[in-house]
């Protein structure tokens, strides 16, 4: 079973994201926030799809302000691509698992890298 990571502090964030080997999906939210509780299983789903290839972060904007700043997130969910640390794709508001693949590029991203480590 696929593990959603909370990084709820900057260092959270540098561990989990910024330092990870895998791409990671981070999804940008607030407890408060009904799109973000709509947009949730669907984000379990991907993790499981994706389970080994992929990561899945929370981050608590009410919690870690100095992220979602860094960042420019004005609305939420918004949900990003992280590659090598770097933002490389975003998607906002709630939708289905595969828009939100589709969204952000995830299915080449993922061929590309394992075709890479063949």
């Amino acid at each position: 079973m696929a593990v959603i990571t909370h990084a709820d502090t900057e260092q959270a964030f540098e561990d989990e994201v910024i330092n990870s080997d895998i791409p990671v999906v981070v999804d940008f939210w607030a407890a408060w926030c009904a799109p973000c509780r709509m947009v949730a299983p669907e984000l379990e789903e991907l993790a499981e799809v994706h389970d080994g290839t992929v990561k899945v972060v929370k981050v608590d904007v009410d919690s870690n302000p100095e992220v979602a700043a860094r960042y420019q997130i004005f609305s939420i969910p918004t949900i990003g691509l992280f590659d090598g640390g770097e933002l490389v794709g975003v998607t906002i508001g709630a939708k289905p698992r595969r828009s939100i693949e589709a969204e952000l590029g995830l299915a080449s991203l993922v061929a590309r890298k394992s075709s890479s480590s063949n």
